[in-house]
């Protein structure tokens, strides 16, 4: 690399360690920006991707009650089975890690309490959706409803898959336990922190007004249309589960940090891993650190699910994070692609619709899946797969 090269962080959605990925997945989220990488590459340009299996979301933890495993080893199978499909595919990432290495932890950790000092975390009382039946509280994904919104019956407790729209689990209109089945829920209340995202409305949406042209119109509007409503409010970072990072404050060991806070930090924890494994262990400045280099552009690929998560809270927790000699750098440019459907729906790996990943590159080239998801990428609509589609590409386009 010269010494002027462009500094470019690709940061790459973190997955569930739930279940064998679909080709929906990797058509929308981790082939593109793995082009994309290696075209900067190639440019001349000094590339870090990276990326990890999201281990403490609520689809990890149910996905253990439905196999009887604990919950860390269904980490363990699904985390390892993902990294042998980004081998198999070709991918190439800097570092592949997961949320669940003391480094996340200490990362999530310290962002949390420079969070608390500058008075950007409180805590307060919240009403909870409870199961009776299984005697506990449902943490966001445990529970599914209507969405309040547009309607769709099969939303879930914090964000629903066919609007995009997040909202807080009371809002579902017919709730039910997706542990028991359970509609006859209570509403109890119990403490957590929160995230006061209602304090960062205005100087986000100063963010997204200015330079972001080269932004896809869908993400742009989207964003912007949500900040313009001055809707932002507190938000819980916290729930009532045992599994998860802990909270760095004594008196709160029934509680654990939520995975929409600690799942993005990722990008951030896995430059400072990578930066440790290669021996330099300030290396992930150069990306992140707008003191050292203001210039470096982070690129974050993700499915259209995702759009809020990160150009709204995760830029906003990154603003909350600057201190004197310790500012970091927002996001470039979030590349968020539709979906590639099946059978007229959303591949999901928690409802079971999938075409597995791993599975297709043990009967098909690696190359071919290349080739073919590239050529149906769903950048701007939805987009069917069909195996008819898939033969008639590799027999009629590819030679040898």
């Amino acid at each position: 690399m010269t010494s002027n090269a462009q500094k470019i962080l690709v940061g790459v959605a973190w997955p569930y360690a739930n279940g064998e990925k679909h080709i929906g997945q990797i058509a929308g989220a981790y082939l593109p920006p793995d082009i994309f990488a290696r075209y900067q590459r190639m440019a001349g340009n000094d590339v870090l991707m990276v990326s990890g299996s999201d281990t403490h979301g609520t689809p990890v933890t149910l996905k253990a009650d439905a196999e009887g495993l604990t919950t860390a080893q269904v980490v363990d199978k699904y985390h390892e089975l993902f990294v042998e499909g980004c081998v198999a595919m070709g991918l190439t990432f800097d570092l592949y890690t997961h949320t669940d290495t003391q480094n996340h932890w200490d990362v999530t950790q310290q962002m949390f309490l420079r969070h608390l000092e500058a008075g950007y975390i409180y805590q307060a009382v919240q009403q909870q959706l409870y199961d009776p039946q299984a005697k506990r509280f449902l943490a966001d994904r445990y529970v599914e409803g209507t969405c309040p919104f547009c309607g769709y019956p099969e939303a879930r407790g914090d964000q629903c898959d066919n609007c995009g729209r997040i909202y807080d689990a009371l809002e579902l209109k017919n709730p039910r336990s997706k542990i028991t089945g359970n509609t006859d829920l209570e509403v109890r209340e119990t403490e957590h922190f929160f995230l006061d995202m209602g304090k960062l409305n205005q100087p986000l949406l100063d963010w997204i007004n200015t330079g972001k042209e080269h932004w896809r119109p869908n993400v742009l509007n989207f964003t912007r249309g949500q900040l313009e409503l001055k809707e932002l409010r507190g938000r819980p970072i916290t729930r009532d589960i045992d599994w998860g990072i802990t909270i760095p404050l004594a008196g709160y060991d029934d509680k654990r940090i939520y995975v929409w806070y600690d799942a993005v930090i990722g990008y951030l924890s896995a430059a400072i891993e990578w930066a440790g494994l290669v021996g330099e262990a300030d290396a992930w400045r150069a990306w992140w650190d707008a003191g050292v280099n203001p210039d470096a552009l982070i690129y974050n690929f993700i499915g259209k699910d995702n759009i809020p998560f990160h150009t709204i809270i995760w830029p906003g927790m990154l603003i909350y994070n600057a201190g004197e000699g310790d500012r970091l750098n927002l996001p470039y440019d979030v590349p968020a692609n539709e979906y590639l459907n099946l059978g007229g729906g959303k591949f999901s790996t928690s409802r079971g619709r999938v075409i597995g990943f791993n599975t297709v590159l043990r009967q098909f080239q690696p190359e071919a899946w290349r080739y073919v998801l590239t050529a149906m990428a769903p950048e701007n609509a939805d987009v069917e797969f069909t195996w008819q589609e898939f033969m008639e590409r590799v027999n009629n386009e590819l030679v040898a």
